[in-house]
């Protein structure tokens, strides 16, 4: 896999087989969405990422980080991020405690939260979750082309 500090020199040089890919890790705190976002939205523009895939990826990170600083015990929420053959994978990762997955909701109009999952879905080619490995916590995964 290419570290995304080289990917930039291997595509120029016609050898980016591999997957582009990163990952950090931030404070379950709402400000940390932003910084997320910036993050992802400057790896993808190394990456060349298109800039319409580019945007829906950094809405998606905004929905999928928000949702894990909002409904989780997190101190520390993951974020990794990998492009491979035209396809963004995004994934973040909280510590929580809670049994439940996260679901799509039907919100009533007038409720202003409870779109962020529709949202995802709507932008992702598909997304889902699984446990976390020490069985606290999960992933949440998206992937946009």
């Amino acid at each position: 896999m290419a570290a995304s500090q080289d990917a930039l020199r291997l595509e120029r040089r016609g050898v980016l087989d591999a997957a582009c890919q990163d990952s950090f890790r931030l404070f379950a705190v709402g400000s940390s969405v932003a910084e997320a976002r910036r993050r992802v939205r400057t790896r993808l523009r190394e990456w060349g990422v298109a800039d319409e895939v580019r945007d829906d990826t950094e809405m998606v990170v905004s929905e999928l980080f928000t949702n894990a600083v909002r409904h989780t015990t997190s101190e520390r929420i993951t974020c990794g991020l990998s492009f491979t053959r035209g396809i963004v994978r995004v994934e973040v990762t909280d510590q929580g405690s809670f049994l439940t997955e996260p679901q799509q909701r039907a919100p009533r109009v007038d409720e202003e939260g409870g779109r962020g999952l529709l949202l995802v879905g709507a932008l992702s080619a598909s997304w889902g979750v699984y446990p976390g490995e020490s069985g606290r916590g999960r992933t949440v995964w998206a992937e946009l082309s």
